[in-house]
């Protein structure tokens, strides 16, 4: 007779507990994902900010890239090129820029609205797996006290 030291029970606990964890890091997953699109709102938030502080014949500064800036003159505001997603860009004017830069942003809206429905329908199946797999203890402990309750009484009958 064995007190529950492998057997089916102990498998499909491990098992549930595989996937808590798959589960967990797709859930950290998410949150990155999350996080980059919000900073992504950010980034467009200021630029949208600078469009509206820069005048023609500002001197501005203009990343190269790699932490490198140039200082650079305004010439003219109807010129500013915004990336419409999908390596394209366009050049657009300061109305039409932000108008562009909102939509992008009303896009990443959306985007963080489906990956936290998804994180959340994530975390549900969590819960649930966590109750199944708890439920599943507490009728394994309930067998093995069952189990050494019937040892104990065997031996007080073999005793007789």
């Amino acid at each position: 007779m064995s007190l529950g030291g492998g057997g089916p029970g102990q498998q499909q606990l491990q098992q549930i507990s595989q996937e808590i964890q798959a589960i967990e890091a797709e859930v950290e997953e998410l949150e990155g994902d999350i996080d980059d699109l919000r900073q992504e709102q950010r980034d467009i938030d200021e630029a949208i900010d600078a469009i509206g502080q820069i005048d023609t014949g500002s001197t501005i500064q203009v990343p190269l890239g790699g932490g490198a800036y140039v200082r650079a003159e305004v010439q003219d505001l109807d010129e500013i090129v915004v990336s419409l997603g999908g390596d394209y860009a366009a050049e657009l004017d300061e109305g039409d820029a932000v108008e562009a830069l909102e939509t992008r942003k009303e896009a990443l809206d959306e985007q963080i609205e489906n990956v936290t429905e998804e994180k959340q329908e994530l975390e549900s199946e969590s819960e649930q797996l966590e109750a199944q797999a708890q439920q599943m203890q507490q009728q394994m402990q309930q067998q093995q006290m069952q189990q050494m309750q019937q040892m104990a009484d065997e031996a007080d009958d073999g005793d007789e």
